[in-house]
């Protein structure tokens, strides 16, 4: 549907945004020979009537983070009581700011940038991995792969069309998340979209439920141990075949952790490597996907805008679904 709009009305690129967020609300979007204040009202009404759902869950200083990353850390540098009075202004005045310390793979959630993995030391597209990343000023300041930071995220899928396949359901149905040694499949993801009846596109935004959402905050040990269910090569070849441009889930690490693969040959993170390095699809992890679940919302429209830095190998970022109420 969202397809058959583009084409009849010759949308520019920064317009398609416009559409499907349009036609995931159900309402009518500007087309040829309607005038843009009508066309921009009808957006605007059903912007304002849809149900705003939050995919993120509050960054806290005990939030769980994987071993391979930065640690993170928080902690006000000013604050009310010690800034009132410090300028002349009678005391009328006062401020509070922070520090805080923390990587871009991590947050909740946070999306990785394409440059964050490499295979056999290549990046996407053949860049040399090492002089990406030669120099500390981030990814492309060495000379080579600046395409691949998080800065040059694709303005196209800042706003997109977003499926959830509710995999723990569809497995345990109220039994609750999916245990800790479960691989997700592509016949799992196949048959999730089945049940739910969604219809796969080329260029979605794919979220997976595994159901381990809530451990972030109720079990943060439980969340970033060692073991936890998520999709394995063969869920992240159905995902590559079927065109995704962003997938991600509601664990740690996206992928079944451990995240080790030995036949036919040793590999750690492999669908990372498959899906970053290999086919250039960006992964968001932990995602709290547990309202857009209970909503059953498959199909909506999803904002994904990472923090535009230069370099960056990945960002925390606020994420949210726009539903039909």
């Amino acid at each position: 549907m969202i397809r058959a709009f583009t084409n009849a009305t010759r949308l520019t690129r920064g317009s398609v945004a416009v559409a499907v967020t349009a036609l995931t609300l159900g309402c009518a979007a500007p087309g040829p020979g309607s005038g843009a204040g009508q066309g921009s009202g009808a957006l605007i009404t059903a912007l304002k009537n849809a149900r705003l759902i939050d995919l993120s869950h509050t960054w806290e200083i005990q939030s769980p983070v994987a071993s391979v990353n930065p640690s993170y850390s928080f902690a006000l540098s000013a604050t009310h009581g010690k800034t009132r009075g410090s300028f002349n202004d009678g005391g009328q005045l006062s401020f509070a700011a922070e520090e805080m310390h923390w990587s871009g793979q991590h947050g909740a959630p946070s999306i990785d940038a394409i440059g964050h993995i490499g295979r056999d030391g290549k990046l996407f597209g053949g860049v040399d991995a090492a002089g990406a990343t030669a120099q500390p000023g981030g990814i492309g300041a060495g000379g080579v792969g600046a395409n691949l930071a998080i800065d040059q995220f694709p303005p196209d899928l800042l706003v997109n069309r977003g499926v959830l396949l509710d995999v723990a359901t569809m497995v345990q149905g109220n039994a609750g998340p999916l245990p800790a040694n479960f691989e997700i499949t592509g016949a799992h993801l196949a048959e999730a979209a089945r049940r739910q009846n969604v219809r796969l596109q080329r260029g979605d935004t794919i979220f997976i439920r595994t159901g381990w959402g809530p451990h972030f905050t109720r079990d943060p040990k439980l969340y970033a141990g060692e073991s936890s269910p998520g999709p394995g090569l063969d869920a992240a070849e159905f995902l590559i075949q079927q065109g995704a441009r962003i997938v991600g889930n509601d664990t740690l690490t996206f992928e079944k952790r451990p995240p080790v693969v030995t036949a036919p040959k040793f590999q750690l993170f492999p669908v990372h490597m498959r899906l970053i390095a290999d086919s250039g699809i960006y992964i968001v992890e932990n995602l709290n996907l547990e309202e857009l679940a209970a909503a059953r919302a498959y199909e909506f429209a999803v904002i994904v805008p990472p923090l535009k830095v230069k370099g960056g190998t990945g960002s925390a970022v606020r994420i949210f679904a726009l539903v039909p109420r």
